[in-house]
């Protein structure tokens, strides 16, 4: 065939599928993996009222926890046992981790204008956060100092001995002012968002857990409070206070409930859910994360009330809840379970959850797995988020139509519409755990963002919209069913979903190379252009392994592997056309600047990278998550910044090592999901230290 009738045809169907796929939704015409009739009882059967009860009383109002949860149960463990219990899950249990370590724990803390007037100016009774961690005990008057942000200038060191100093600045930030100038404590009106909340105080640490490891104390107020006490400080006025706090230290381990709703079959794998209980002792959040315990608590218990009703037929797999203390008590209960992890399919974290979406200017987001954790798992999710989404909005295209297609709203909670986003990879929660190269479990996180009260005193319940709570409940169940029950049919449509949204995906990586292109200079030409090509072939290589990944749910079904055979291979033809496309671009643009087109040639070190393929060894998972690490050589400070600082994700590095992609696949697959370029010789260098550490092997590229 003539080459430029071949392009314009590879061409023409390009374009076709792209315009297809960049298209909206058809809005009468929304679909989910599951049938209607099953996804009816789903939503029905979801109380988004119910999961903030329980968000209430586990999270209602930031408190003091009394000595006796430290020597028996944590309140928290208790009440998600007890509603387990409750309803009627008959394995629950309270796993429990580690030594009894030390951690500090207020009793009380008070401070009082004694001069010129009297009256309170903080008090741990009113706010948690009120009383900072790691203060020690005290009973003391002293005179207020003004110091600004506590940075070197904004005061006069002399004059800090004996003082309680008064801050902009983040408590933990100026507490060395205590040891290294002499003075008795700190008050801060430290806060992440003045201006959009003035009551807000973040939770905050003077740097220790144990109660010998800090010196002095601090107390925090809001910033509304807090500007009328430096304006009396800044005007000359002369405050004294009176502090009194008491501390002490406690001891706790790792407290895990978790329940399992079994399947029918024991071998044939599980999806876990998974949400933090705790983010330290003293923080409680209402959104962060107690948010995300209450939907996996109110998912249990629908499951378990349709499996046990009939109106859901129990699955094959299982689904398992694990209410964690976050990453400290994720990493040993995953260690504490290699058996599960081998036989886990996938991880949902809930992560924030709950939040009203419109009050905080937030998304309910999807945060995706990595290319090197290629998973369904993504697109099984998105397939609800978008069900959700697109069906709890008005439209006007559907003339004369002003309701939600499918509402899916709470009883006392809003209406608003469902304001959804799919993004790539986050990692900065429990579910990077299962990600991690050790564990090798994909795993996806859902969380409302931005969270304008997180991490402060003001992440309360009453931020919490039960529509969300439902909504995500819906969405996480309706997931996590679809996966548990998945036969060789529903796999076979998870594979089409998967597949229709590739094409989708690859399309946005095309518009992407081609503006990239434009934007190249002359000199940048062709190394830009081998970079640029990168995005296409990595992506189509991820959506390839994505698809792939369908196969686990029915191995042996003729009719699954041919249809999965049939799209890789359609994949692999798009991005053939994709890239003949971008070659035009190229050859247009070179003309233009008056240079060469680019001849794509390896060089040496490409040619080495080419037969570079490292495969992970069994020492990867030998010490579970994050274990490989000890095994890494001790590098330099020169070593470890001349290889690190030129690749955009080390761990995604890492998990890319495994036997399928060549060194400059792997750059591909990392160019095309970070915006830092990594350099070739970077991971070249990365490789070998994997390979000395007997972390991966070199096989010989055929």
């Amino acid at each position: 065939m003539n080459f430029y009738r071949k392009f314009w045809i590879l061409a023409g169907m390009l374009t076709t599928m792209s315009v297809g796929a960049m298209a909206q939704f058809v809005p009468h015409y929304q679909w989910t993996l599951l049938d209607k009739k099953l996804m009816d009882q789903v939503i029905g059967e979801a109380s988004g009222e119910t999961a903030l009860a329980n968000d209430m009383e586990m999270g209602g109002y930031t408190r003091n926890r009394p000595s006796k949860e430290y020597q028996t149960v944590l309140w928290e463990s208790q009440f998600i046992m007890d509603k387990l219990n409750e309803y009627g899950i008959a394995n629950a249990q309270l796993e429990r981790f580690g030594d009894m370590v030390p951690t500090w724990d207020g009793i009380s803390g008070e401070l009082w204008e004694v001069s010129p007037g009297t009256k309170k100016l903080a008090d741990y009774k009113d706010q948690a956060a009120m009383l900072v961690q790691g203060s020690q005990n005290a009973d003391v008057e002293a005179e207020l100092l003004w110091i600004g942000d506590g940075r070197k200038g904004d005061y006069d060191s002399l004059a800090v001995a004996g003082k309680i100093v008064v801050t902009y600045a983040s408590p933990g930030s100026v507490s060395s002012l205590i040891a290294k100038f002499g003075a008795v404590g700190i008050l801060s009106f430290n806060s992440p968002r003045p201006l959009a909340d003035p009551i807000q105080m973040p939770y905050s640490s003077l740097g220790g857990r144990g109660g010998g490891e800090t010196k002095g104390f601090a107390f925090q107020m809001p910033p509304r409070e807090g500007y009328f006490l430096r304006d009396r400080l800044v005007r000359g006025e002369k405050i004294r206070v009176h502090a009194l706090v008491k501390s002490t230290t406690e001891k706790v381990d790792l407290q895990v409930p978790t329940c399992v709703l079994p399947g029918t079959d024991p071998n044939a794998g599980e999806v876990i859910f998974s949400a933090h209980l705790y983010e330290g002792l003293v923080k409680q959040g209402a959104n962060d994360d107690i948010s995300g315990c209450a939907s996996l608590l109110e998912m249990a218990r629908m499951l378990n009330t349709m499996y046990n009703d009939g109106r859901l037929a129990r699955p094959a797999r299982s689904i398992r809840f694990i209410f964690v203390p976050e990453f400290s008590g994720t990493g040993p209960w995953v260690n504490a379970h290699k058996d599960i992890m081998a036989k886990t399919l996938c991880n949902i974290n809930l992560d924030m959850v709950g939040i009203l979406l419109s009050q905080s200017q937030s998304f309910f987001n999807l945060e995706r797995t990595t290319f090197g954790n290629p998973h369904y798992i993504n697109d099984v999710m998105e397939n609800y988020f978008r069900y959700v989404g697109e069906t709890n909005r008005t439209s006007l295209v559907l003339s004369g139509r002003e309701g939600y297609l499918n509402r899916i709203v709470a009883p006392s909670g809003s209406d608003e519409p469902f304001y959804y986003s799919i993004e790539g990879h986050y990692g900065a929660s429990d579910h990077e755990v299962f990600n991690d190269w050790g564990v090798g479990v994909p795993a996806i996180m859902m969380i409302t963002w931005p969270d304008l009260y997180y991490h402060t005193s003001q992440d309360l319940t009453d931020k919490l919209d039960p529509t969300q709570l439902k909504r995500c409940c819906v969405i996480g169940a309706a997931a996590a069913y679809t996966i548990a029950s998945a036969d060789a049919g529903m796999a076979s449509k998870i594979a089409g979903e998967v597949y229709s949204n590739a094409i989708r995906r690859m399309g946005i990586q095309q518009g992407r190379s081609i503006d990239e292109l434009s934007k190249l200079t002359a000199d940048k030409l062709e190394s830009g252009y081998k970079r640029i090509r990168g995005y296409i072939e990595g992506a189509a290589q991820n959506e390839i392994e994505t698809i792939e990944t369908t196969l686990e749910l029915a191995p042996k079904d003729a009719n699954l592997l041919a249809m999965v055979g049939l799209q890789t291979t359609q994949l692999k033809k798009m991005a053939e056309g994709q890239l003949l496309i971008l070659d035009q671009e190229m050859k247009q643009l070179a003309a233009k600047l008056g240079t060469a087109a680019v001849v794509l040639k390896a060089d040496d070190l490409e040619k080495k990278a080419l037969t570079i393929i490292p495969a992970a060894t069994p020492k990867v998972k030998e010490s579970g998550y994050n274990g490989y690490r000890k095994f890494m050589p001790q590098l330099t400070r020169e070593q470890s910044a001349a290889t690190y600082r030129d690749i955009a994700n080390t761990g995604e590095l890492e998990r890319l090592c495994n036997g399928k992609h060549n060194a400059i696949q792997i750059k591909q697959m990392l160019d095309t999901q970070y915006p830092k370029e990594s350099s070739l010789k970077a991971i070249l260098d990365y490789i070998e230290i994997l390979r000395t550490a007997d972390l991966v092997t070199l096989a010989n590229a055929r």
